[in-house]
């Protein structure tokens, strides 16, 4: 689950799609957990209070993972996945601080992390009637037009100080239910310890959504506010003891997205056109990496983040597309779309969602390769656009412009454009003209966007011209043309500028045809879906997850694998065993210097039988008495069909102990004034 959506792989046991959850199944809402199914299957289950306490530690990290604040001075607790970047972009040719770890011994030596904020939810509050009834009868790009400035004035109105507070409206059911969820946010997010990248990714692609795991993915970062740590009221204890099999677990965090309310169109749309065109140009891309990494040990350093994301990016997609070939699967989609069609039958207020969706999907098919390539990759290209798009989007109504761009999100832009973090041009030039070279290759030579994004240049001339020419990987000079809006931006003479403005025209005219033809009634037909679901099951369905704040509930249990039983905890002993001293099943330096002083015996890793996805990277693992035993990290290999189902007897969630993280704080990474804050002491 490594900064990507966990995807499907092959299925052998059915799962329920759009109806009641089964045991173990479901992230949940807080504002609608499922107390009395709990207590039939558990004999327990959560009060309010329970849930309002774990609510308020749970953290938000916007680089897409989860984490939780574990002292009541900020102390936060997440994946080092979920850090790399912030090392990778702290590390210097003499100072790397993904291959060899990081310990702040004070206060003092914690370091920011560029472009990180993070956020705890405060509150949640349904708007559904005031955004569907801004939305009425309207249709297409002006249901979409409507719908977004109801949500943008809804949001301005639930937060008036955006210096410390964020507000999103969510959409769920897609579109069935929106909600409100309000933010404290912290913008000054700093590292404060991690362990050798070999440590944390242990076994490498090969155990990557595998089990057993010796892994210890752990990280701690810590939230500041006015040069000072925040004292935060509700935390996690820190509780690192041993997991025991069949104790209950719940896992709070923000699963990224899923499809498991997808239509059987759409689902056959990700089939045939998007998962095999994103496999492909993606092992492309990858291939390039690698080569271009083999130059230098520098280079090696500096790709090292990104190839990490394209390789977990790619086991994911390939997953999926692995899941939607397989006959058995798309029949269990098949039936349990039908039966809620059946269900619905004869209700002439639903309608049929299902052939809007079809239609919707269709014309699709049309705008889906233009749309896809008109944004070349490169984070040199992203800082253009975002200034470019600022300055126009600014100058307007808060309504009317488009989303990202609101008064409630321009805080985190601003934040993501202006802070300082290192650009490698040589991999921005390789990103950008792979980027280019898939347009011209999808869209034809002779097509009119091509012809507007290379004009007579090839994509590496191109991608040379722009990256080489460029002055914007300068935080500066980014922050005077966002502070100089739009009459800077139309002067600057800065190629990648230039080259965004280019192609502004063109993507404003994609985006307005995707909501008309697409996006707009895909909103209408969703709203009626999930009428259909309500109608058919109650509130014991779920919405998909939404990259925001949900619980899951399970038990530590293993599984079996080929009539084989596989444990649920793994220790760390285990880890010297599996060593070979090949890549990439090296043991950490840290590791064989202290063997002596290491208690092999110490749990490492576990499986759950909670529901997670990616974006639930960080996720606190907690126990009945609401204290953290561990931070989830990734899934097994079934799990990976957890974008479209859960299975029960064979998902699972994989955990880093918080007993394996102490016995590294303590013996491996001496971290004494961590091991004392988290002590209570």
């Amino acid at each position: 689950m490594r900064r990507i959506l966990l995807a499907s792989a092959t299925l052998a046991a059915p799962f329920l799609l759009a109806a009641p959850a089964q045991a173990d199944e479901g992230m949940w809402t807080f504002d609608a957990f499922p107390a009395a199914t709990m207590k039939k299957d558990y004999g327990w289950a959560p009060d309010q209070k329970w849930l309002d306490r774990v609510r308020a530690s749970a953290v938000r990290l916007t680089g897409g993972c989860s984490a939780s604040f574990v002292s009541p001075d900020g102390l936060i607790l997440t994946n080092h996945h979920c850090v790399v970047e912030c090392a990778q972009n702290l590390s210097t040719q003499q100072a790397d601080l993904v291959a060899n770890g990081f310990i702040a011994a004070r206060r003092e030596e914690e370091r920011k992390c560029p472009g990180q904020q993070a956020e705890v939810v405060t509150a949640i509050t349904d708007v559904t009637a005031d955004v569907k009834g801004a939305i009425g009868a309207l249709a297409g790009e002006a249901l979409v037009k409507a719908r977004d400035a109801k949500i943008a004035e809804i949001e301005k109105a639930g937060c008036k100080d955006t210096a410390t507070t964020r507000c999103q409206v969510v959409t769920l059911f897609g579109g069935g239910q929106y909600k409100l969820y309000t933010y404290r946010k912290y913008s000054d997010v700093r590292l404060v310890w991690a362990p050798e990248f070999q440590a944390a990714f242990f076994g490498g692609d090969p155990d990557n959504f595998n089990y057993p795991r010796y892994a210890l993915d752990a990280s701690f970062l810590r939230a500041y506010e006015n040069g000072k740590p925040v004292k935060v009221a509700a935390f996690l204890k820190w509780s690192p003891r041993a997991p025991q099999p069949g104790e209950a677990t719940f896992v709070v965090g923000n699963p990224g997205s899923t499809q498991r309310l997808f239509t059987s169109d759409q689902l056959a749309f990700q089939r045939a056109v998007s998962l095999p065109l994103n496999n492909r140009v993606l092992s492309e891309l990858r291939g390039r990496l690698l080569s271009a990494m083999e130059q230098s040990a520098e280079r090696k350093r500096e790709g090292g983040d990104t190839l990490f994301g394209i390789e977990n990016t790619l086991k994911v997609f390939i997953g999926r597309e692995q899941a939607l070939n397989d006959p058995a699967f798309v029949k269990v989609l098949a039936d349990n779309e039908a039966a809620l069609k059946a269900k619905a039958a004869g209700n002439a207020a639903i309608g049929n969602p299902w052939g809007d969706v079809a239609k919707a999907v269709g014309a699709y098919r049309d705008l889906y390769l233009p749309y896809r390539f008109i944004h070349p990759m490169s984070d040199l290209y992203d800082y253009a656009q975002s200034l470019v798009r600022a300055a126009d989007e600014r100058a307007k109504p808060n309504a009317e412009r488009l989303p990202g761009f609101t008064d409630s999100q321009l805080p985190l832009l601003e934040k993501e454009v202006l802070d300082e973090r290192p650009i490698y041009p040589w991999l921005e030039q390789l990103k950008l003209e792979w980027s280019l070279s898939k347009a011209r290759e999808a869209l034809g030579a002779d097509d009119a966007q091509t012809r507007l994004m290379l004009g007579r240049e090839s994509p590496e001339g191109l991608a040379a011209r722009l990256v080489g020419g460029t002055t914007l990987a300068d935080p500066a000079v980014r922050k005077a043309l966002w502070q100089g809006g739009k009459a800077a931006i139309d002067a600057s003479t800065d190629p990648l500028i230039a080259y965004a403005r280019q192609l502004d025209a063109r993507d404003r005219e994609l985006q307005k045809q995707v909501d008309e033809r697409y996006q707009g009634p895909l909103a209408a037909a969703g709203a009626k879906l999930a009428d259909a679901r309500f109608a058919a099951y109650g509130d014991s369905v779920y919405p998909d997850a939404t990259f925001t704040l949900r619980i899951s509930y399970g038990k530590v249990a293993g599984w079996k694998e080929r009539g084989q039983d596989v444990a649920p905890v793994t220790t760390m002993g285990g880890a010297f065993a599996r060593a070979t001293g090949a890549d990439p099943f090296v043991l950490a330096k840290a590791f064989v210097a202290n063997e002596a002083k290491i208690d092999k015996s110490t749990p490492y890793d576990f499986v759950t039988t909670n529901d997670i996805i990616g974006g639930n990277s960080g996720s606190p693992v907690v126990d009945k008495d609401g204290a953290v035993i561990g931070a989830a990290f990734d899934g097994n290999i079934h799990s990976l069909g957890g974008n479209y189902g859960y299975q029960p007897d064979v998902n699972r969630t994989v955990v880093v102990s918080t007993a394996a993280v102490q016995q590294a704080l303590e013996r491996i990474y001496p971290a004494s004034e961590l091991v004392r804050e988290l002590s209570g002491k």
